[in-house]
């Protein structure tokens, strides 16, 4: 470390040792912050400081904070400047795009997406009850189940948006709207939720910090997960077993019916978090929203005439609603993977390379909640949904500018991509000359 002209400087290599529980460093602007006791009561959770600290943040703490979180930085200011500190073309670029959003006030106008998302949901559910309640015919209850499956698509489209900015008047009421979108309406808690979804965004296509792609044992989108690799988010060892082997070999087979079921294990992971040692925010919250869901769902499904048609009905509303799990995955499936943990300087980069957008229709923006513009949202995630359409114009020509990735597929294409890739690591899996140990994967025990 050294003084230059009345200012103290830190070195790039100085600054990457304090990147460890307890002593986190970051810069912002090429000023230095310790942000060690900050990360504990962090908004955002402590694993995006975790995975970024010993580095400069700055794309990333202007893609996630407002600017009125600027004034907040200058009590966590160590007194040291980064030294040789500089700003790639593609950042300027990628700061300045921020800058002309937030004076035309993109970032406020929602305009009235959630109004009308919640208007539909409410509606939905009333059919629902109706269907359910009201309607002896088979058909009737097919139907209300599969407007179930929609309405927790929609549902969960909130709990995304109010989780990256306020949709609601006031930080109570946005909260208030997580829980019931999210825990009450769906099952799934806002907390995983968000405990999951920012390391994801943070750490886009990490095979080792990413949890989006970490389905070992029954997914596995690169042969790199063959080597039992740990995963830096949940903190343990991803084993790729004989049973591993097995799944992993057939997944482009499997990938259609294992998705129609994959709720079920975002329940189990939900609660799995809620009741673990873990701090989780605001828990009671989550577990009350957790008990609604759990009490009218299955008084909902009780109230059929018998058991052909109760599991008829819990089958129908999970097929629908995995239409949103695919979209996810081939949001990011067969895009760019990397190892090791994410790096701040090439945040523009690492978002381009990791996500795919879905090509489709101004009529479809509803239904796909409009995360089908994935890089759109990846690199302005507190841009509301209204707004992603009409900027990504700007984001081809910066993409273009910098000669990186822009990756906009119809849905019948990126299915075609997603099936491939997972093909290609299935005939990977099936070499016998990778060795395989006789564990069963503990797929129960990713909390601790």
């Amino acid at each position: 470390m050294e003084e230059v002209e009345n200012k103290k400087y830190i070195t790039a290599e100085e600054l990457k040792e304090h990147n460890k529980e307890g002593d986190l460093w970051i810069s912002i602007q090429g000023k230095v912050y310790n942000v060690t006791d900050w990360a504990k009561v962090h908004p955002g959770g402590d694993i995006p400081i975790l995975n970024l600290a010993g580095q400069d943040v700055t794309d990333a703490f202007i893609a996630y904070h407002p600017g009125t979180a600027w004034k907040y930085l200058d009590k966590f200011f160590t007194g040291y400047h980064l030294k040789g500190f500089k700003v790639s073309e593609v950042s300027r670029d990628y700061r300045k795009l921020v800058s002309e959003f937030s004076k035309l006030g993109l970032f406020e106008k929602k305009e009235h997406v959630t109004l009308f998302t919640l208007t539909s949901v409410a509606v939905m559910f009333g059919i629902v009850l109706f269907g359910v309640l009201r309607c002896t015919s088979v058909w009737a209850h097919l139907g209300s189940a599969m407007l179930l499956g929609l309405l927790w698509m929609q549902s969960t489209y909130v709990g995304h948006d109010s989780g990256h900015y306020e949709v609601m008047s006031s930080r109570g009421y946005n909260k208030l709207a997580q829980i019931i979108c999210g825990n009450c309406m769906t099952g799934i808690s806002i907390a995983w939720w968000k405990w999951t979804h920012n390391a994801h965004h943070i750490a886009c296509n990490s095979l080792e910090y990413d949890p989006d792609l970490q389905h070992i044992p029954v997914f596995a989108v690169s042969s790199r997960f063959f080597s039992s690799m740990k995963s830096c988010f949940y903190g343990r060892e991803l084993k790729f077993d004989t049973l591993s082997r097995l799944l992993v070999s057939y997944q482009h087979w499997t990938f259609y019916p294992v998705l129609c079921v994959a709720r079920v294990n975002l329940y189990l992971q939900t609660l799995l978090l809620l009741f673990s040692r873990r701090k989780v925010p605001d828990r009671a919250f989550n577990i009350m929203g957790i008990l609604v869901f759990w009490t009218w769902f299955p008084l909902l499904i009780s109230c059929l005439p018998n058991w052909q048609e109760r599991i008829m009905f819990v089958m129908a509303s999970f097929c629908v609603c995995s239409i949103q799990h695919l979209q996810f995955c081939l949001n990011h499936f067969a895009a760019d993977v990397y190892m090791g943990p994410p790096n701040g300087n090439d945040w523009f980069e690492k978002q381009t390379a990791g996500t795919l957008d879905i090509s489709c229709s101004t009529w479809m923006d509803w239904f796909f909640g409009g995360l089908q513009f994935q890089l759109e949202h990846h690199l302005f995630p507190r841009l509301p949904r209204a707004q992603l359409r009409k900027i990504s114009p700007l984001v081809i020509d910066l993409c273009k500018k910098h000669n990186l990735p822009y990756r906009s597929l119809s849905f019948l294409e990126a299915n075609k991509w997603t099936l491939r890739t997972l093909r290609t690591a299935a005939l990977q899996a099936r070499d016998l000359t990778n060795p395989a140990q006789n564990l069963l994967w503990e797929a129960f025990n990713t909390h601790g």
